[in-house]
C-alpha cells in the first residue's frame, strides 16, 4: 500500500500526463492507495470551491482510496517532525505535517509532486 498527497488526485482529475502514467503503473502493480485525512480535506476544499462536475469527479475518485485517520500518535509524530524541521530552518504547514506523520507512522511511501515532503526526515517519497 502507498499513500497519496492531494496533489496526486488533483493532477489525475486534470489529466496531467505524469500523474496518469503513475496511476497506470500503480494499477498494474496492484498497489492499493490510501489518503491521509488532511490530504482528503485539501482535495475536497478545492473540489467544493470549483463545484459541479468537478466535485462529483473528486468524490468518485476519493471513494477509491482508503482513508488514514489522524489519531493521537500521528498528532504527536507531526509535532516531532515539525520541531525537527524548525530546527533545520524549514517550516511546513500543519496539514502537511499530519500527512507526513500519517505516512511515517504507517510506514507508507507518499506519492506526491510536492517537493517539500522530501525534506521530512525518514519519510519515503515517490515523485511522478
Amino acid at each position: 500500500m502507498k499513500a497519496i498527497d492531494a496533489t496526486f488526485p488533483v493532477d489525475l482529475l486534470k489529466a496531467v500526463p505524469a500523474a496518469v502514467a503513475k496511476s497506470k503503473a500503480l494499477d498494474e502493480s496492484g498497489e492499493e492507495l490510501a489518503i491521509p485525512a488532511p490530504a482528503l480535506a485539501e482535495l475536497m476544499v478545492g473540489a467544493h470551491f470549483v463545484g459541479g462536475a468537478y466535485l462529483e469527479q473528486a468524490r468518485a475518485l476519493a471513494s477509491q482510496f482508503m482513508v488514514i485517520d489522524i489519531d493521537t500518535a500521528v498528532a504527536h509524530e507531526a509535532g516531532r517532525l515539525g520541531a525537527e524541521l524548525r530546527r533545520r530552518g524549514r517550516r511546513m504547514a500543519a496539514a502537511d505535517l499530519l500527512i507526513a506523520a500519517a505516512c511515517a507512522r504507517n510506514e507508507l511511501n507518499l506519492v506526491t509532486r510536492d517537493e517539500a515532503f522530501a525534506r521530512v526526515p525518514g519519510l519515503a517519497v515517490e515523485g511522478y
